[in-house]
């Protein structure tokens, strides 16, 4: 499902038009974006959550030369489902 099938089903099922449907979703991807951004964590409940993490420096090599790199740390966005949307996803 991309974005506009997103919109598509969100709007059908609330009953809202699509361009507001979709200015929400922009809305709550922005705000989940500027917090994950400042560090926060962000929850909802039953369907996971957004935080930051640390990928520390490490050495990689060059596949092509094999000549050994220095790969740099780098923040990383981490996604953890919730329970309700794991047992849905496995059917339990």
């Amino acid at each position: 499902m991309n974005r506009q099938e997103l919109i598509d089903a969100v709007a059908a099922s609330t009953g809202e038009s699509k361009a507001s449907t979709g200015e929400a979703l922009d809305a709550i991807l922005e705000a989940v974006t500027s917090a994950v951004t400042r560090g926060e964590t962000v929850q909802l409940i039953g369907f996971g959550s957004f935080s930051t993490g640390a990928r520390s420096e490490r050495t990689g090599r060059n596949p092509w030369t094999g000549e050994t790199i220095k790969i740099p740390a780098a923040k990383t966005v981490k996604f953890t489902a919730g329970k309700s949307f794991k047992e849905a996803v496995n059917g339990a």
